[in-house]
């Protein structure tokens, strides 16, 4: 077995007297934190399976062919253009070394004087191998593509069928969680089955297409006020979801969703979005993990029992008064605590004092259709229209990059005036020989 001491360094990384503070994962706390210590007196080095940022919150809009996958994701190397400390490389971290302060990736070995996790989270199964192996998950630009593909290829497939039964378990849709991505994946489907698909279809019915949202818990959207959530539930059944709450799915065979105490639904799509669990590395101290799976944090965000290792994001547990349980895995939750590190860091370079993070809930809010939205700020929550322009307007100053900005508004306005998303293109991938899959599968794929 190789060792880190055993592999090479990564290439081309310049040598510094600086310190090098590590960045693992480039998402909304990795990016934010690489950018506030740009111009410092720092190497940062970042690392990401990826090269590019994705905007997990319009990833649903990918599925539903209302953005192009480019519109929500933006390369990482752009962003860095005209800032010299800061250097990415695509790699795929493996093993940390905390004696030796050595990262293992694909690329060779990386030491680290401050290392950064900020990996984020990946879909949680809760164990269930039937629905890992044959449920769709939605936590990557890639895998809502691949939805966009299964969906139009399902009807693709159906309007060759004769037989109304053979029809409906292809054209089923059932989507598991009631979070946000749940609710607005179910309203988005939901609206296309509606509005656009019956023009596509002429010849199929779309009465025969059932769409599905099943929530294990009592409401939608536990995080908002109850209002909202009530609110949210109307709009659903307002476009024709059938809502199930209280319901828990045990099985799914990729035809039959089994649920428990319920009759069974068939369909060939199956959306989780029930749940995520924190990526972690090989190389942690198992009581440096919480139950929950997350790591275990300081006031300062540093992972307890390490003086020189910080955790960010969904993979931070991290309490407060107000969070006995820890934050919760949002986006910004992340950037906070980001925005706090960077200002620690740039701190000590000038000798200052450390402030401890405290999180400031700015709010929430989903969509679940045109016009039809639900929003709750700390000191007012509102639905409808308002709400809808409000989300707009907030996804939209969110995205990195005014051509993506630009892109999206014009979208979006064609999408809500014509009601008629451009973008239902089937392009299948072509199959790659395993000599040549390294560098153009995603690395789930490559170890599968």
């Amino acid at each position: 077995m190789i060792t880190i001491q055993e592999l090479t360094p990564i290439p081309n990384i310049p040598q510094t007297d600086s310190k090098r503070i590590v960045i693992v994962g480039a998402g909304f706390a990795g990016l934010k934190l690489a950018q506030k210590l740009s111009g410092t007196g720092y190497q940062v080095i970042l690392l990401d399976k990826n090269n590019y940022h994705q905007f997990q919150p319009l990833l649903y809009q990918v599925a539903t062919a209302a953005l192009s996958p480019s519109a929500v994701s933006f390369p990482l190397r752009r962003i860095f253009h005209k800032t010299d400390n800061v250097i990415f490389r695509m790699a795929v971290v493996r093993k940390v070394d905390r004696e030796k302060k050595l990262l293992e990736t694909n690329l060779g070995h990386l030491n680290y004087d401050i290392l950064v996790m900020s990996q984020g989270a990946s879909t949680n199964f809760f164990g269930n191998k039937n629905i890992q192996e044959n449920a769709i998950p939605m936590k990557s630009t890639s895998e809502a593509l691949y939805i966009r593909n299964k969906i139009i290829s399902n009807y693709e497939r159906a309007i060759n069928l004769s037989n109304v039964e053979e029809k409906r378990p292809i054209m089923n849709v059932v989507i598991v969680g009631g979070g946000a991505t749940g609710v607005e994946l179910a309203g988005a489907i939901a609206e296309l089955r509606n509005h656009v698909f019956p023009k596509d279809y002429p010849q199929l019915s779309f009465q025969n297409m059932r769409v599905i949202l099943i929530e294990a818990g009592p409401v939608l959207l536990s995080g908002l006020r109850e209002k909202s959530q009530e609110k949210a539930k109307l709009y659903l059944e307002k476009l024709g979801v059938e809502v199930k709450l209280n319901t828990m799915v045990e099985d799914y065979d990729g035809f039959t969703v089994k649920i428990q105490d319920q009759e069974p639904i068939k369909t060939i799509t199956l959306l989780w979005a029930a749940g995520i669990k924190a990526n972690l590395l090989t190389g942690l101290d198992p009581v440096q993990i919480a139950k929950n799976g997350r790591l275990i944090v300081d006031e300062y965000n540093r992972l307890i029992g390490e003086k020189d290792i910080y955790i960010l994001g969904d993979q931070c547990f991290q309490k407060e008064e107000k969070f006995p349980n820890g934050h919760p895995q949002v986006a910004q939750v992340a950037i906070q605590q980001a925005s706090n590190l960077a200002n620690n860091l740039k701190s000590d370079l000038k000798g200052k004092d450390w402030k401890p993070f405290n999180y400031r809930d700015l709010g929430s809010m989903a969509t679940v259709g045109k016009k039809m939205a639900v929003v709750d700020l700390p000191f007012i929550s509102f639905q409808g229209i308002f709400a809808w322009l409000v989300w707009l307007f907030v996804h939209l100053m969110a995205i990195l990059g005014v051509k993506n900005k630009l892109i999206i508004f014009i979208t979006w306005a064609w999408k809500y005036l014509a009601f008629d998303p451009s973008l239902r293109l089937l392009i299948r991938p072509k199959y790659v020989k395993r000599n040549k899959r390294e560098w153009l599968l995603d690395q789930d794929e490559l170890e599968e």
